[in-house]
């Protein structure tokens, strides 16, 4: 169970109900979420300067580097990012489950601002 669903569950056997972003308003705010290396960002921009030799021009520690864009459903974007710093541990997998944890870690303090100014308008009443 990941650290979020454990806090959300303690929450809850503490019947603390007031009004409060969980980790599913999250996951539901997610409307796609896209992945690349630094690399395949550089290569594709030297791609298109017309460098032919473009992969060759791709330094290698820009392969360990892995960043998710997760678009929120109202078209805004909140980027994650994760480092390998020896090349024989990267993982791509991991790589990409640690830029999505960074990624969803900064849409907690946007949606808290929402569900906060929502409070003080006397507008929210319930999670």
């Amino acid at each position: 169970m990941s650290t979020d669903k454990q806090i959300e569950h303690e929450i809850q056997a503490k019947g603390l109900t007031a009004p409060r972003v969980t980790p599913d308003d999250i996951e539901a705010e997610i409307d796609s979420e896209y992945y690349f290396t630094a690399a395949q960002g550089a290569f594709q921009e030297l791609s298109t300067c017309g460098d032919s030799s473009a992969e060759l021009a791709v330094p290698k520690a820009l392969h360990l580097l892995t960043f998710c864009v997760l678009v929120l459903r109202n078209g805004f974007t909140v980027t994650g990012e994760s480092a390998c710093a020896s090349p024989e541990n990267f993982d791509a997998e991991i790589g990409r489950k640690i830029a999505r944890q960074n990624a969803v870690a900064k849409v907690w303090p946007l949606l808290g601002f929402r569900l906060r100014d929502a409070l003080a308008r006397g507008l929210a009443t319930g999670a």
